[in-house]
């Protein structure tokens, strides 16, 4: 499980599948920054990892401080899903 920062909105939402780096990842959570006040362009804070990491992320077992953080751009992503589905 790690933190993903995407500079820009490709068009996710909670539960997408994305493709970064040849790393296909599920989309947890999307915390979206810089609406008001803050970037010029909107960033897309996600936690991300497979999906045999979601029952840990619904314990909340793991430290939100300590995940590693990649960032990318939003035209570096590319959305194999863009929102959930009814399982995740």
């Amino acid at each position: 499980m790690k933190r993903l920062i995407i500079h820009g909105d490709p068009g996710i939402r909670k539960g997408a599948i994305v493709d970064y780096d040849g790393t296909e990842v599920v989309c947890f959570a999307v915390s979206r920054n810089g609406e008001w006040h803050g970037p010029e362009k909107v960033q897309l804070w996600c936690t991300v990892g497979v999906e045999s990491e979601f029952e840990d992320f619904e314990k909340r077992n793991f430290t939100p401080h300590f995940l590693d953080v990649d960032r990318v751009d939003a035209e570096d992503v590319e959305v194999v899903r863009p929102k959930a589905d009814l399982g995740v």
